[in-house]
């Protein structure tokens, strides 16, 4: 794909939605690295199911440190996986306590330090809590990238290191939730929307899925009112 493609591409992603975010419910750095936590193998409605529970009740290191282990697992026990989370979240806020001064640090190094922390949680700290211009690589992100062409590669690191090197800079901030959002709603895993794709013309993937019987493809009906007017 070209780089006159992309920027085109990221340019509708802006127009569409000119201020994009996590789906995830937070209000601090520290509530935002909580629940990306405790999203592995759950969805943002999921966590944010346990969250809406947890917080009220703590929501800061100490606090959580307070409530327990026993109690942490209880709060957070609709999620899957939650006796490993709640370890991890434990063993987390006990470094961010005795290490950070009970704050979240801006660091790569440091954040990959605490535990449950990889460089795909780390990327998502960076970027929607501080603002720095990480891309944080999951699954829709991977599919998206490799369908569109807009940064295919074999590996999660692969599609990061191009996607950091093919995004139009003045779209590195936002590119990461535009590409999530695609990917979750539209690009979607078994078949695709491509019908109601604002990208479907710039999109390079070879398998492009038909709009269903009784959808109008929004492209086929602009090629039809453009050879109505002539």
């Amino acid at each position: 794909m070209n780089s006159a493609k992309r920027l085109e591409i990221f340019t509708r992603f802006r127009a569409a939605n000119p201020k994009p975010t996590t789906e995830l419910a937070f209000t601090t750095p520290f509530e935002l690295l909580i629940a990306v936590l405790l999203s592995a193998q759950s969805t943002d409605v999921g966590v944010n199911k346990a969250t809406r529970r947890l917080y009220p009740v703590a929501n800061t290191p100490q606090a959580i440190l307070d409530l327990g282990l026993d109690e942490l697992k209880s709060t957070i026990s609709t999620i899957g996986l939650y006796n490993t989370k709640a370890a991890n979240v434990m063993a987390t806020c006990r470094i961010l306590v005795e290490q950070h001064g009970g704050e979240v640090p801006r660091s790569r190094e440091a954040l990959e330090a605490l535990p449950g922390v990889g460089r795909k949680t780390a990327n998502v700290v960076l970027n929607t809590a501080f603002g720095e211009p990480t891309m944080a690589v999951d699954t829709h992100i991977f599919r998206v990238s490799n369908r569109t062409k807009i940064a295919p590669g074999k590996n999660v690191d692969i599609v990061e290191q191009k996607l950091l090197k093919f995004v139009p800079r003045e779209f590195l901030i936002d590119a990461h939730h535009w590409l999530i959002l695609h990917g979750r709603y539209t690009c979607v895993a078994r078949k695709p929307r491509c019908w109601n794709c604002l990208i479907n013309d710039l999109c390079e993937f070879k398998d492009k899925t038909p709009a269903p019987s009784g959808v109008m493809d929004p492209a086929a009906d602009l090629a039809s009112q453009a050879a109505e007017l002539g």
